[in-house]
């Protein structure tokens, strides 16, 4: 689904929404099985074992996947076997226009001039070794392989049928940039999160007659103080005049990567769009921090008597949202879960106005808030609240708590008649970056999780109130025992699947690495 997440406009727009529906065909089952990268999964024992992100973006991810199990093939097939060269000579034989627009479409994504002389995958040929044919079902993977091919060649001939005439996000782009009264004649940043996507909207913002664009990633060659100086002078040591005597051309519109999401000042410029919608709500604001920042007045005045048309732009700064569409917003929920995460943000610093993602969004329009501004606790903070409060009226309650072993266990006789569910507190990992990496999952990073899982129902709940209603107790409480040993253990196994296929995943955690159980109890 990593690849899935990376389509960012309207399919639904595209050919009558055939790549939509194409997506969705793939993606109702497994794209790929990508064996090459799990050959465990083939182990002579017969064994089954489980081995633990917009078009132009997702084009090249698929491109990017298609050369490295073209590499895979490359490193593993046998030279001395003519079945399995003659195989993939066939395959590529068959699929060599699609191959040379791939060869084709890298060199102009990717500025790569290297692309157009050397064999397709041969990049990717250091990532693999050869893998030990006396150990595993190398025909299965391969066939397996080929099967990845197909999947993803379907995926981009889908794609070379569409062109930016289909794009309906790009006509916004341009209709805004050429159209706003500001956006038309000042500078304007742009973000976008994927590298392809910023150089796809360069060429064609250019293409569309748009003066003054350039742009800037994790990968562009020319020097990153430069072009930060062009598009912000004044707040970079220089200004317009020194540029044109120094022969560099002013940028008025950059389109930019995270790269310059932080701790940099392009205040030279009061408007910003982001073209798509970053998943963390704190990047969003590192974003709008670029050109939203404090202002020198020594800097400003310089600027306003170079520039007088701008006096009436500074210090307000103006942004654009580009939001996912109906339908992959259904497919992804990224507006919903990063409104919900801005919103949290809002309130805890204590941001004023009721404008988060779209104008028409008001704080009391989501879940965890049952009024804006008037002072009451999400669920979250009452359950934080009420935690304190038990510290507080039982003060041997902390020291024992920092000293209890893990895996408690109780049980709790409930009021409710035929409960019969069991609540599991696990310590669920998360990677620390400021660790070396082999480090990096054994830290102390992560966040706690509750889950109940109703015995008669087989459901597994992880909403923190729900829960905390049924496990709420006091000293008083009956301790009761009386499921079988036998079940609880088949119950904790399913929630650890569940945290595997779930949580880890989501994290994408190494192999080895696993949930803590803190303390379970069952309930009667």
């Amino acid at each position: 689904m990593n690849l899935f997440r990376k389509l960012h406009r309207s399919l639904s727009h595209c050919q009558g929404g055939r790549l939509l529906e194409f997506c969705h065909s793939v993606f109702h089952e497994t794209l790929t099985s990508l064996r090459n990268f799990a050959p465990l999964t083939f182990d002579e024992q017969g064994q089954h074992r489980q081995h633990d992100r917009r078009i132009v973006a997702f084009e090249s991810s698929c491109q990017t996947l298609l050369l490295k199990l073209i590499a895979f093939l490359r490193v593993n097939i046998d030279p001395a076997s003519p079945t399995e060269v003659r195989r993939l000579e066939k395959w590529e034989a068959q699929n060599d226009e699609l191959l040379a627009h791939v060869r084709a479409r890298r060199g102009e994504l990717h500025e790569d001039e290297e692309s157009e002389e050397s064999d397709l995958g041969e990049e990717f040929l250091d990532s693999f070794t050869a893998i030990a044919r006396e150990n595993y079902k190398i025909d299965e993977i391969f066939n397996e392989t080929y099967s990845d091919l197909e999947t993803i060649v379907d995926f981009l001939e889908e794609m070379q049928r569409l062109d930016p005439s289909h794009d309906d996000k790009l006509k916004a782009l341009l209709k805004l940039l050429t159209k706003d009264a500001v956006l038309k004649k000042h500078k304007v940043i742009i973000f976008t999160e994927f590298m392809t996507t910023a150089r796809y909207l360069k060429k064609q913002l250019q293409a569309g007659d748009i003066t003054g664009v350039d742009e800037i990633d994790s990968d562009s060659k020319r020097d990153r103080a430069d072009i930060i100086q062009e598009f912000a002078p004044y707040y970079n040591e220089s200004t317009s005049a020194k540029l044109a005597a120094e022969g560099r051309a002013e940028i008025r519109v950059l389109i930019s990567t995270d790269v310059l999401s932080e701790g940099l000042n392009l205040q030279d410029a009061t408007r910003l769009i982001n073209y798509d919608l970053h998943w963390n709500p704190v990047r969003l604001m590192q974003r709008i921090g670029r050109v939203d920042r404090r202002m020198s007045p020594a800097v400003e005045k310089q600027l306003v008597a170079d520039h007088p048309d701008q006096a009436a732009l500074r210090g307000k700064v103006a942004y654009w949202n580009f939001l996912p569409p109906d339908d992959l917003e259904g497919l992804l929920h990224l507006y919903s879960r990063v409104a919900f995460k801005t919103l949290r943000i809002s309130k805890v610093f204590g941001i004023e106005g009721k404008q988060l993602l779209k104008p028409e969004d008001d704080f009391d329009a989501l879940r965890d808030f049952t009024h804006t501004y008037e002072g009451e606790a999400s669920p979250a903070e009452q359950l934080h609240l009420e935690y304190q409060k038990l510290l507080r009226e039982n003060p041997a309650l902390e020291p024992f708590l920092n000293t209890a072993p893990l895996r408690l266990f109780s049980g709790k006789e409930h009021i409710k008649p035929d409960t019969r569910a069991v609540f599991f507190c696990y310590r669920l990992p998360a990677e620390d970056k400021t660790l070396p990496p082999e480090q990096a999952w054994e830290g102390e990073a992560g966040r706690t999780g509750w889950y109940l899982y109703d015995l008669a129902s087989d459901q597994i709940s992880e909403d923190p109130p729900r829960v905390a209603e049924m496990i709420r107790s006091t000293v008083e409480t009956p301790r009761r025992l009386a499921i079988e040993p036998a079940t609880l253990r088949d119950v904790r196994l399913k929630i650890e699947k569940h945290i595997k296929n779930t949580y880890l995943k989501q994290v994408q955690a190494p192999v080895g690495v696993k949930p803590v159980l803190k303390c379970w109890m069952e309930l009667n």
